[in-house]
């Protein structure tokens, strides 16, 4: 709840140098007397979670300090904290032998093992710690991991949907010595820490909520459908792309059609026209070489490239004014993590499977980001730029002999936290609505280049 805080100074000094100074120390006390969380948003909401610690030092004894059998035999139970929230206490073991202790708080009546606020404890079959696990938010694929070092310290790693935000952070005291320390002592070793990416601020994304929920709403209103080639063109008639030729009774959106479409939607209220097709073809940026030159007219390789740095570009100048539309203010170019997690027999990208690291080696000139990290890319993007949506081309090296990069396919994303805090990412392409995760398993091994549009809720195609 946000406090509205009125101050009342009734005398006014003559000197108005002393009055500035009597102003500025009156500011000084009310910084200093503001609750924490009134002081910045973020970095609190962890802080707010009512601590267990003394629940699991009552049960440290026979489920943390006993060998896993002894752990295992136990009988699950739910217990009550003084703020009146449930924990289910219970051991299970995972086909590799290891045995996990979890703390799962209760969250619209389930015991999911990972609602905010919920531990899990894995040691090794022989009783040896493998890792803590703790989820500060109604999320499974984001938590902090703590990993025994030695007997005076311990590491963490900071994990958003198989990425590593950080990896190996110190943290003072040994992995056991966390099992019965409260929360905010365990917070405060992690001071310095990216905390920000574990709390999310649902109102940021307002407006972007709306902006997806009317894209919604309008494919299903004007009943879109797929077309290759297929575009409107800036007095709203449906023509190829290539020819600009009236496409008559087979009118639709290919891919590339459909992301203008969007775009055009959110330019529109804004500029009251739609944009040209020609100038969206036109090549942006250093791409290719001498090799693909001598390819482009017959293959187009870099055509998906050039038709969403246009449309960025022309976003820009629309909504920003006609000095944006440099290709490093709207390109995606960095990533915040530098490795991510891999995971067998789990097709779903779930926590069942084995799992190990890998390096990911962010922004590639030629080629963008890999699709196995686009997930948390677009989770950490939302929450470091809330209120832009992202045009992508996916790419790969393909045939027909020669070989060479192309960028085949264009689709747009809205990353965005729902006003429960839950992280979604609305995917739209080719005149539909699709699943992000069959998107990602669709295109294993391949790159999808970025760029980002800033867009508000008015939306008019």
């Amino acid at each position: 709840m946000s406090r509205k805080i009125a101050i009342l100074v009734p005398y006014l000094h003559p000197n108005g140098m002393k009055m500035r100074r009597i102003f500025a120390f009156v500011l000084f006390l009310i910084l200093i007397y503001l609750p924490a969380g009134a002081q910045g948003k973020r970095g609190r909401a962890i802080y707010g979670i009512d601590d267990d610690a003394r629940l699991r030092a009552q049960i440290a004894p026979l489920w943390f300090n006993e060998s896993t059998a002894t752990a295992l035999a136990n009988k699950s139970f739910t217990a009550s904290l003084d703020s009146g929230a449930r924990v289910e206490v219970k051991a299970s073991r995972n086909a590799a032998g290891n045995v996990t202790v979890s703390l799962a708080r209760e969250e619209n009546g389930k015991f999911s093992g990972w609602a905010a606020g919920s531990w899990a404890y894995t040691r090794t079959a022989a009783g040896e710690p493998v890792r803590l696990r703790f989820f500060p938010r109604a999320d499974p694929y984001t938590y902090i991991q703590f990993r025994p070092f030695n007997h005076n310290k311990c590491q963490a790693d900071f994990v958003v949907y198989d990425a590593y935000i950080t990896r190996d952070w110190p943290v003072p005291g040994s992995l056991e010595s966390l099992l019965t320390k409260p929360l905010r002592d365990i917070l405060a070793g992690l001071e310095g820490a990216p905390l920000r990416y574990f709390e999310p601020l649902p109102d940021d994304y307002r407006e972007i909520r709306e902006l997806a929920r009317k894209i919604r709403r309008n494919i299903g209103g004007l009943k879109l459908r797929y077309e290759d080639d297929g575009a409107l063109n800036a007095d709203g008639e449906y023509v190829f792309i290539k020819t600009g030729k009236p496409m008559g009774s087979a009118a639709g959106l290919n891919c590339s059609g459909f992301a203008k479409w969007v775009v055009d939607g959110i330019l529109k209220p804004v500029t009251g026209k739609r944009l040209d097709i020609e100038p969206l073809k036109e090549p942006v940026g250093g791409r290719g070489t001498s090799y693909t030159a001598a390819h482009e007219e017959q293959r187009d390789p870099f055509f998906g490239l050039d038709w969403i740095r246009n449309l960025a570009a022309s976003a820009g100048r629309a909504l920003k004014g006609g000095e944006f539309g440099e290709l490093s203010e709207y390109e995606v170019r960095a990533a915040p993590f530098s490795m991510t997690i891999t995971r067998s027999g789990n097709a779903n990208g779930g926590y069942n499977g084995a799992s190990n690291w890998r390096f990911y080696p962010g922004f590639l000139s030629e080629a963008g980001f890999g699709i196995e990290g686009l997930g948390a890319l677009l989770y950490t993007l939302a929450i470091d730029e809330p209120g832009r949506i992202y045009l992508g081309a996916v790419n790969n090296d393909l045939g027909p002999r020669p070989r060479m990069r192309q960028y085949f396919h264009v689709s747009v994303f809205i990353p965005y936290f729902d006003e429960a805090g839950t992280f979604h990412i609305a995917l739209f392409e080719s005149a539909g609505e699709n699943s992000f995760n069959k998107f990602r398993t669709r295109y294993p091994g391949h790159y999808i280049s970025l760029v980002r549009i800033e867009a508000g809720s008015a939306f008019d195609p």
